[in-house]
């Protein structure tokens, strides 16, 4: 089956992204037919290019390069990348472009992310569609234009002094275990934290380039793949550890103590941070976010917005309500001033800003910003998933004290626990998020949900 057929189209062409098995969902054929369509569908005349360190990578983006300048754009390249470096270099040059990265999925898998001039999203409903259907109505470039060019441009160093002003790190020194799981941070780690010698001593954990993955996977969301970094923290004494996904666009901390980091907590401190330079902006959390961040963004001064999952989403609504900062629970932080991009390293440096300024222990200053226990995201196999949620729904909506709603799958909320139960958009999974207002409340009814989205087992 050719991978440009309509039905392998409608496996890789997902809801914000192209993603594949190499060579037998995703190859060069397909990627230089999505760079042309790319180009026709969005009238794109110049653009960058950049791609991560998966070893299919560079010739994946070279063949997008030719298809794009083969429908008439020149095309910026700018090598290897972590994709907020991209979204970098999209704003920065004021340009549409495309990254080449499978972000935290094992080295078997690789795919596109897209974006238009300032790093806007192209997903399904802002163009990914189109440009899908002209893929798969085949065909050369419209006749008569002109080619575009290749030109290589170097913006790690202008990416590297843009974080910085955006956050930059002073007080005293901090000793920060960084690990970057072969991933993209082992490139641009370096030429961040090179311009902080005098106040960073970075311990560098899996920073060789390698998307074979050899140390663990690249998916700092999953406890397994933070242990290392924990044990490092420790045995270094570190004052923070860093973890970064594949093409390091997320962030997840450990404290000094090797204990895991919310990145809800992690969200309300930047948002305490933000709103603290420009008092009673608009801070925008998604529905799994923990109720601690509208609690403290409005407590201080600021105006909390709920949105859905999804970096569509929130982006969309960021623009919309002209927000200062954005947080997802999945360890994505979105920010005005970084054309309402996300990016793992930013987001990194202002705990890091933050440590420095205070004279406590990471755990002591975040203590301000975890208030109530949190479940984790807890993946469950559902054949059924639609009559799960609607026996979810009939067992807590009646309750006393109990509000649902549909916002993005099922929220339930009480006075003392709440949660949201999702279906994926990509495989027959529920995933479930509780809190509750102690360790006990949660663990309650973490239980008790799973039982039921379990029963049909």
């Amino acid at each position: 089956m050719a991978t440009t057929s309509p039905d392998n189209l409608g496996k890789v062409f997902k809801a914000y992204d192209v993603r594949g098995l190499v060579g037998e969902q995703l190859d060069e054929e397909l990627a230089r037919a999505t760079g042309a369509a790319y180009v026709e569908v969005l009238g794109v005349d110049a653009m960058v290019i950049g791609y991560d360190m998966r070893p299919s990578s560079p010739s994946l983006a070279g063949a997008f390069a030719d298809g794009a300048t083969a429908a008439g754009a020149d095309v910026t390249m700018i090598g290897l990348a972590s994709t907020d470096q991209l979204y970098f270099a999209s704003g920065h040059l004021d340009l549409p472009g495309a990254m080449f990265t499978a972000s935290h999925n094992p080295a078997a898998y690789n795919g596109i992310k897209l974006c238009r001039r300032l790093a806007q999203p192209v997903g399904m409903e802002s163009g990914l569609a189109e440009i899908r259907d002209r893929v798969a109505a085949g065909g050369p470039p419209a006749a008569g234009g002109r080619t575009g060019s290749i030109t290589s441009h170097d913006v790690l160093q202008a990416y590297a002094a843009h974080l910085l002003a955006l956050a930059p790190v002073a007080g005293r020194r901090l000793k920060v275990v960084v690990d970057a799981g072969n991933g993209m941070a082992g490139h641009t780690a370096p030429a961040v934290f090179g311009r902080l010698a005098d106040q960073v001593e970075m311990v560098p954990l899996y920073f060789e380039l390698d998307g074979t993955f050899p140390n663990h996977e690249a998916n700092p969301i999953e406890p397994d793949n933070l242990v290392d970094l924990q044990k490092a923290v420790l045995a270094e004494r570190a004052d923070i550890g860093l973890a970064f996904d594949g093409d390091a666009d997320r962030c997840f901390l450990v404290d000094e103590r090797g204990e895991l980091v919310s990145p809800s907590t992690l969200t309300a401190l930047i948002a305490a941070r933000e709103l603290a330079k420009e008092p009673g902006s608009t801070v925008i959390h998604n529905l799994i976010t923990s109720r601690a961040v509208p609690e403290i963004v409005t407590e201080l001064g600021g105006k909390p917005v709920r949105t859905r999952v999804g970096h569509s989403f929130i982006k969309a609504t960021m623009a919309e309500t002209g927000a200062i900062f954005g947080g997802e629970h999945s360890g994505h932080f979105y920010f005005r001033d970084f054309w309402r991009a996300d990016s793992g390293m930013l987001a990194a440096l202002h705990a890091l800003a933050a440590l420095a300024e205070s004279d406590r222990p990471l755990s002591a200053l975040l203590a301000d910003y975890a208030r109530y226990p949190l479940s984790g995201e807890i993946n469950s196999t559902v054949a059924d998933q639609d009559a799960v949620l609607a026996d979810l729904e009939a067992t807590y909506g009646g309750q006393d004290g109990v509000t649902v709603d549909k916002l993005d799958g099922l929220s339930v909320t009480h006075a003392d626990w709440a949660f949201n139960v999702r279906a994926s958009n990509t495989e027959p999974l529920l995933r479930l998020n509780v809190e509750g207002k102690d360790e006990e409340t949660m663990a309650r009814m973490r239980d008790e949900v799973l039982a039921t989205i379990r029963s049909d087992r």
